[in-house]
């Protein structure tokens, strides 16, 4: 009888064993546990003081984090900063919340979280950040039966990144996101990154003007004159694209330096079409440096792109500049010099056929004066003169041969006064003559100096543009 009764209680508590397993085997989430659950939760909110951390008074909150980016969306140059959305995830424990009774990780509503205790982080460079609240607020609370909290927040950040743009386009940045304990120092808070997939989605980012090339975690400590406090900090490397700049910048300055070039071949002559080739290459470059610093911050010193366009825009201020010499040479300094040559010639020419002039005129022993033939080179023919011999004035007429004067001399002609107005029209004839020899002179000015300008710049600025893109890229790329 007596072994006949323990058999029996030893399969009661068999039964009740195997009635508890089969119960823990279940979901929550079934009818049959609901109310467990509910009780269990219950029990856990219950007295739970939300104002004191997990451990209060002794050793510090171990938050162990992670990161899954989903996306950045923008870097910005011109705000310094960079947009970036993520999934945050804080993991600590809190023996608070410790249940026993359901093997099971309890996720419950995001409105829970406003209930329980939560690291106090931060973001030190947030310029702008927000939850995402659609459909509802973007937070995860998960309970493990040992007290553990996951903590998740889907959050889009603006943070400052300063940018050393010394280099750009050609640069590499580096852009951080620092994480800190606003209020616990170390002595209450510590802050870890979880090992070997604290950060994940990087290698899934695109960016049209970056390529992510590297990152990294760090772990340190920010003192301040409050105390101690944990920091993380995520850094990314970032490269630039270069494409779009070859594309937009760097190519359109060359072709249109290069186009200021065709100038040279031009005709020198040709004022409106140098002119206006020069002068509108000169504004292109100009529009193309106003759009890029609009584009950019005002930062104090020179980028490699800025040297690139100043350099494209002195090739094509000089190729304006060559031609203003060559039409000064054509046009200005060659025939000003001829004329005065020709003006200094035309002024011996003037006084040696004066003097020849002088020495022709001779007096026959009738009183008759006879004039040899004169080479007047055709201008003064026909033309009245008047001659004067020992201070005594005669009327006569020429032509291209010898001629004797006919026309005797009166006393009041040749002791009275000249006539004025037979004087004027002989120095207004000479000072045409004299004008029209200096400009048969300078009609034709010698062309020698401005073919060789010309012919010279077409080898000079290609082969000194070409030096500087070798030594530009080789200085930037490597």
């Amino acid at each position: 009888m007596l072994a006949a009764g323990e058999r029996a209680h030893w399969a009661l508590l068999c039964l009740h064993a195997a009635v508890a397993v089969v119960l823990g085997a279940q979901s929550p989430s079934e009818p049959s546990n609901m109310s467990y659950v509910k009780v269990t939760v219950d029990k856990l909110l219950k007295g739970y003081d939300i104002r004191l951390r997990p451990d209060f008074g002794g050793p510090p909150v171990d938050v162990v984090m992670s990161i899954d980016i989903s996306s950045i969306d923008m870097v910005s140059e011109v705000n310094m900063d960079y947009t970036i959305t993520m999934y945050f995830q804080q993991s600590w424990r809190d023996k608070r919340l410790s249940y026993t009774g359901i093997p099971l990780n309890l996720t419950l509503d995001n409105r829970v979280a406003d209930q329980l205790w939560v690291p106090d982080t931060y973001f030190i460079n947030d310029k702008k950040s927000f939850v995402h609240g659609v459909t509802v607020k973007n937070r995860m609370i998960r309970l493990h039966p040992d007290g553990t909290v996951l903590y998740g927040l889907r959050i889009t950040t603006t943070a400052a990144c300063m940018m050393d743009l010394r280099r750009y386009p050609l640069d590499e940045q580096n852009c951080t996101l620092e994480i800190e304990s606003y209020g616990y120092t170390t002595d209450d808070i510590e802050f870890y990154w979880q090992g070997g997939s604290s950060v994940t989605g990087v290698s899934n980012i695109e960016l049209p003007q970056f390529s992510i090339i590297d990152y990294q975690t760090l772990s340190t400590k920010a003192v301040f004159a409050t105390g101690s406090y944990p920091r993380l900090s995520l850094s990314f490397k970032l490269k630039r694209n270069i494409g779009y700049f070859i594309l937009q910048t760097y190519m359109p300055s060359t072709l249109i330096t290069i186009l200021s070039w065709v100038s040279f071949w031009i005709n020198y002559d040709a004022s409106a079409a140098r002119v206006a080739l020069g002068i509108t290459t000169v504004l292109t470059m100009t529009t193309i440096n106003t759009h890029l610093r609009e584009t950019l911050p005002k930062i104090p010193y020179v980028k490699a792109i800025d040297i690139y366009l100043m350099g494209c825009f002195v090739f094509v201020f000089l190729a304006l500049l060559e031609y203003a010499f060559v039409n000064y040479i054509f046009f200005g300094r060659g025939p000003h010099l001829q004329k005065k040559k020709a003006e200094k010639a035309a002024k011996r020419n003037n006084e040696k056929q004066q003097r020849m002039d002088a020495n022709k005129v001779q007096v026959d022993a009738h009183g008759n004066i006879h004039l040899a033939s004169m080479d007047l080179r055709n201008e003064m023919s026909g033309v009245e003169m008047l001659g004067g011999l020992g201070g005594a004035n005669t009327m006569f007429s020429y032509d291209s041969a010898s001629i004797q004067y006919r026309k005797p001399l009166t006393g009041r002609d040749l002791y009275g006064r000249p006539t004025p107005s037979l004087e004027r029209p002989i120095g207004q004839k000479k000072s045409r003559l004299r004008r029209r020899a200096s400009q048969l002179r300078v009609k034709i000015p010698d062309l020698t100096d401005v073919n060789a300008i010309d012919k010279w710049s077409r080898v000079i600025f290609p082969i000194t543009f070409t030096f500087f893109n070798l030594v530009y890229w080789l200085y930037y790329v490597h």
